[in-house]
């Protein structure tokens, strides 16, 4: 995904990966758009934590986007649409 969205490739827009916030790391951000993109594996699945950290990343006004790996690695067109999607949003 770093391949992908690194050097303003999607949206022309700047992605950082693995930034410090707060208590959390992100995977990957964009502070201009307020972009959190998350890459998840199955141990995420209905995660009461990441409930907890998109609550409070929501607070602080991000929008997060959420991914299986599996639609990043089979799916990878229809992830970067959806991306492209979330970055046009107000």
């Amino acid at each position: 995904m770093w391949r992908l969205l690194r050097d303003r490739r999607l949206g022309h827009v700047k992605f950082r990966r693995q930034v410090p916030f707060q208590n959390y790391i992100l995977d990957f951000v964009c502070f201009e758009k307020y972009l959190v993109v998350e890459i998840d594996g199955s141990q995420h699945a209905s995660s009461e934590r990441d409930a907890v950290r998109d609550a409070k990343l929501a607070a602080e006004g991000f929008q997060i986007a959420r991914y299986w790996n599996n639609d990043v690695l089979q799916r990878r067109n229809a992830v970067l649409e959806d991306i492209l999607a979330k970055l046009a949003e107000p």
